[in-house]
């Protein structure tokens, strides 16, 4: 596995694999991988002849008062879990590299950056776009790989791919979950045991949702009421939005029908956790 620090020589080597027609699969992360980043590996490396994994943890989306100072890292672990994985080039740059000083351009998706984690984070999906704008054209994939979880990262994705006329497949990996059911990311080292067993209020909250649902409830807002419920039991989690939203478009939806999605955000203890999930699809393992 190469490990390319600088943006010119990912440039290069994009160039060298256009050159010999390699298709090339995109995997964006911040890096302190677990299971579900490597499944995205793998998902990418069914795809394309190349992988590319990035390795940045992007400043440009964090908040003044978010994590960014102490998101977990793990640089040596992750080579080691990427190359096991066949990947062929891990993308490691410096922030300086990636924003120059000079660097005024930044991308945002009007309509679907604004609400669930938009609220309350302003500036994160422009920060998001805007990094993933930079990685597809230094990178040059065809294919980029990523996670259901962040579901409205997603959409938005899909949307900027759409306006902006690139050629790039985008492909969404389901949420791998953890045995008992809690979406797999960095951001769960932050839990302390007794934190880790409430952050579950989330899959019970989808399982319960689901089986609603099949039960034949079709009223958003009632389903919300018996979710915050659920959630709420569990002393020391604070909920930020349960919504349910279009698929399509991220629009509120009051009527519980196919192209549905429960999208959710609380804090367990001082750890900001969400979870989805398309509740009339195939369901997902929750434990």
């Amino acid at each position: 596995m190469k490990i390319i620090r600088e943006p010119a020589q990912m440039t290069a080597w994009a160039n060298q694999a256009s050159a010999a027609r390699a298709g090339v699969a995109l995997v964006p992360t911040m890096g302190f991988f677990h299971e579900g980043h490597l499944a995205l590996m793998r998902r990418a490396k069914a795809l394309a002849d190349q992988v590319v994994v990035s390795l940045f943890v992007n400043p440009i989306q964090f908040g003044p008062h978010e994590d960014l100072g102490r998101y977990p890292r793990d640089f040596a672990r992750d080579c080691a879990l990427a190359e096991a994985q066949g990947v062929s080039v891990l993308f490691a740059p410096e922030a300086a590299a990636m924003y120059p000083e000079a660097a005024k351009t930044r991308i945002m998706v009007a309509g679907l950056s604004e609400g669930l984690c938009g609220a309350s984070r302003p500036g994160h999906f422009q920060g998001v776009a805007t990094v993933v704008a930079k990685l597809f054209n230094l990178v040059k994939p065809r294919v980029a790989v990523f996670g259901a979880k962040d579901f409205q990262q997603l959409a938005i994705i899909r949307r900027m791919v759409a306006d902006l006329n690139w050629d790039i497949r985008i492909v969404a990996h389901p949420i791998v979950r953890e045995a008992d059911g809690l979406a797999m990311s960095s951001r769960n080292t932050y839990l302390s045991a007794g934190e880790r067993q409430k952050a579950l209020a989330l899959s019970q909250a989808i399982a319960h949702a689901r089986k609603r649902v099949r039960e034949g409830l079709t009223a958003a807002d009632s389903l919300r009421d018996e979710l915050r419920e659920i959630i709420l039991r569990r002393e020391g989690v604070e909920i930020e939005y349960i919504s349910f939203v279009s698929e399509q478009d991220l629009s509120p939806l009051g009527r519980l029908a196919p192209g549905v999605v429960l999208a959710m955000a609380v804090k367990v203890g001082g750890t900001r956790l969400i979870d989805n999930d398309s509740l009339f699809a195939e369901p997902a393992a929750l434990g």
